[in-house]
């Protein structure tokens, strides 16, 4: 068991004052029976009301709502510090089920409805380069479900170099491929839809990254996949990893763009925008 403390702070500057509208707030660590929330605290300047609502996949959303009468800001910080306790094992064993220890694997009817857009490419692939590319992985018919996606998982990290970017959005797989480089999160796109090209249920996960070597931690996105009797499997193709043990996730989605951790907007013109900086910290507490 380990704990940590995670402190995320987005500041906006902006040219003038601007009048502040309505921010979505994705921060709170997503509890499971793997972490426990001890506690969170969300602090704005200008101050805020903070009204709570889940999302379709069971996130927590924050909506922070500003007085329309008050004075025109400045500037925008939004301060988030939790504490959680994490239990996830450095060395998972999965009890994968018997129907699905080989690939290919038919999910239960049941298990398709529900996985639904979560088994669906999310990017084109008119020339089909990605199919191709997942399916190079597969080493036999019939071959061993976990084997296969560790290699998917290593195949990532073996094909594209890891570069930091700072524009928003993330890359299509293809372009991911053709690059040879992407961030975090470009990575993880690839792998989710590496797996739905060969019919698996994959989904896009956001949150924190603890690094031993570093006390300054760093937003972080990875991937899980759906096999049944194990459930979601963690993968981290930045660091050629399995399960979540340095993990600390704050919400899963079908897209990256629906987990934003801060997203929202103000009255003014484009150039009214002068900075953002975003400043994470995770470190180990007793």
């Amino acid at each position: 068991m380990a704990c940590f403390r995670i402190r995320h702070r987005t500041q906006y500057l902006y040219n003038q004052p601007v009048r502040l509208g309505p921010h979505r707030l994705v921060l709170r660590p997503r509890e499971s029976h793997e972490l426990r929330l001890i506690s969170l605290d969300i602090v704005t300047t200008p101050d805020c009301t903070l009204t709570w609502a889940g999302d379709v996949f069971g996130n927590a959303i924050a909506t922070a709502s500003f007085d329309p009468q008050m004075a025109r800001a400045e500037a925008l910080i939004i301060e988030s510090t939790a504490m959680v306790e994490l239990t996830s094992d450095a060395w998972p064993v999965f009890p994968i089920a018997a129907s699905a220890a080989a690939f290919p694997f038919r999910y239960s009817v049941d298990e398709r409805a529900d996985l639904g857009a979560l088994r669906e490419p999310q990017y084109l692939d008119t020339m089909q380069r990605l199919r191709d590319w997942a399916k190079g992985f597969v080493r036999s018919n019939p071959t061993d479900t976990l084997s296969l996606l560790k290699d998917l998982n290593a195949g990532v990290s073996a094909a594209v170099s890891y570069q930091a970017r700072e524009d928003e959005g993330t890359q299509s797989p293809s372009h991911t491929l053709n690059a040879g480089r992407g961030s975090c999160r470009d990575m993880a796109v690839l792998f989710a839809e590496a797996a739905r090209a060969l019919g698996l249920g994959a989904r896009i996960v956001s949150g924190y990254l603890y690094n031993p070597a570093s006390p300054m931690g760093t937003t972080h996105a990875w991937a899980e996949v759906f096999v049944p009797g194990a459930g979601w499997i963690t993968f981290d193709p930045t660091n050629r990893q399995m399960g979540g043990f340095n993990l600390i996730p704050v919400a899963v989605a079908r897209d990256l763009s629906q987990v934003m951790p801060v997203s929202g907007n103000y009255i003014g013109t484009s150039s009214d925008m002068a900075r953002l900086t975003v400043a994470v910290e995770v470190t180990p507490h007793t």
